[in-house]
């Protein structure tokens, strides 16, 4: 039987990184997660469109939870943003506008093109 294909608009990546976790990224992945089936924008939920992962480092240890977004962008390739001192309210905002395909929150974006 062959695997199931689900589409997506995006993925979010967690940091679990040990700076990560000591300022609560296990608690902020498993919080997204739930929020994610909850709310039906899980990628095998129907209508749902996102997935999640747990990731290594990402680069903004001293300013924990990281997270990381990958979506395609409107005129083809592929968008992404990165966020340092993600709370769950950010991140539950960061997944809705990703399933929505609405612009990103700027708020703790860091890196070549967010602040920081």
């Amino acid at each position: 039987m062959p695997a199931k294909y689900f589409p997506t608009h995006g993925h979010l990546l967690v940091c679990q990184g040990p700076n990560c976790q000591a300022r609560g990224s296990a608690l902020l992945h498993r919080a997204l997660w739930n929020h994610l089936e909850r709310a039906s924008l899980a990628y095998y939920k129907r209508g749902g469109t996102l997935r999640l992962t747990e990731s290594g480092c990402l680069g903004s240890c001293s300013f924990g939870p990281s997270l990381c977004v990958y979506r395609a962008a409107p005129g083809g390739g592929l968008e992404e943003a990165w966020y340092a001192a993600v709370d769950f309210p950010l991140a539950a905002r960061i997944a809705q506008a990703v399933h929505e395909q609405a612009p990103l929150p700027a708020e703790h974006q860091y890196g070549p093109d967010g602040q920081g």
